[in-house]
């Protein structure tokens, strides 16, 4: 079978007409040229060129091996290059998770940064809560996620991503609207609120407790969701409160009002980048690198 030297001699020869024209194009001596020529026949058992004292011509069979070897050059490069930006990171797939309420606040940076950072990769996104990100990522179908805290695993890392305050989710008809001064934790008591699964949202579930906990505030929980979309679909219902990220501020539902709420703790809630430190897929590591110094 040729080779892709022999292809490269006999293009070059084709193209120039000429041995040593061509010769001098490959930066090589006459004689290995037509030895690689003359192999390659062989091996193809046909004649590409008709060779005088005078002058080089193509074969119809050499004609028709000229179009078929450029096609093999180009698809032999174009199969480096891609090894090479696959090996760098430059190109290449990143499978990224998020959780709804990430989205909004983290997400686009993310992407806005990918495609800087690596922008022959393919970047995947897949909507999941934390839980499953992280079995995702513990499968190896994740390569990256946007979790909530605090995340904890033999060979996961993780870093801060964004942090940001809760803000009160009201209908737009509630008494609460009313109110000109910043709410309290302690305006929360006895209203129904639109509470977190245990489960699939624990990270929210288990901060609101704590922070109704520390202000011996008791709410009535109506209803248990996962997906702060969700939450905001029933308030715009009429069907209660809710505490929600502040990012979630720009999902607009026509009977919702957002209004800031004191908090014993500013800014509590986070997200976090996560990731095996065993993935070795080069696209992440060149992503990461580039969100460490937009996103210190």
């Amino acid at each position: 079978m040729f080779t892709l030297t022999q292809l490269t001699s006999f293009v070059a020869v084709a193209e120039e007409l000429h041995f040593t024209r061509a010769a001098q194009r490959l930066r090589m001596t006459q004689p290995p040229l037509s030895r690689q020529i003359r192999q390659l026949e062989h091996d193809l058992g046909a004649r590409l060129l008709n060779r005088t004292n005078k002058s080089v011509q193509l074969t119809p069979a050499g004609r028709a091996f000229l179009v078929e070897a450029r096609g093999i050059l180009r698809h032999s490069e174009h199969a480096a290059l891609a090894v090479r930006q696959v090996s760098t990171g430059e190109a290449g797939s990143v499978t990224v998770g998020s959780t709804a309420a990430g989205a909004h606040s983290t997400l686009g940076t993310l992407l806005s940064t990918a495609r800087e950072a690596i922008p022959r990769a393919e970047i995947v996104l897949r909507e999941m809560v934390t839980r499953d990100q992280l079995a995702a990522l513990a499968n190896n179908t994740l390569d990256l996620g946007l979790v909530r805290p605090s995340v904890t695993g033999p060979d996961l890392v993780s870093r801060p991503a964004v942090k940001e305050q809760l803000v009160a989710a009201l209908p737009a008809d509630h008494e609460l609207t009313e109110r000109q001064e910043r709410l309290t934790v302690r305006d929360f008591e006895g209203q129904e609120l639109l509470m977190y699964s245990p489960v699939e949202a624990r990270y929210f579930h288990e901060l609101l407790i704590s922070i109704f906990r520390s202000a011996h505030v008791t709410p009535v929980y109506s209803q248990y969701l996962s997906q702060v979309h969700s939450i905001l679909a029933l308030v715009n219902a009429g069907l209660g409160v809710a505490l929600v990220p502040e990012a979630a501020a720009r999902l607009r539902y026509p009977e919702v009002v957002f209004r800031p709420v004191e908090l014993p703790t500013p800014a509590p809630v986070e997200l976090d980048l996560v990731w095996r430190s065993t993935n070795d897929n080069p696209a992440l590591h060149a992503l990461l690198r580039c969100l460490r110094e937009r996103m210190p």
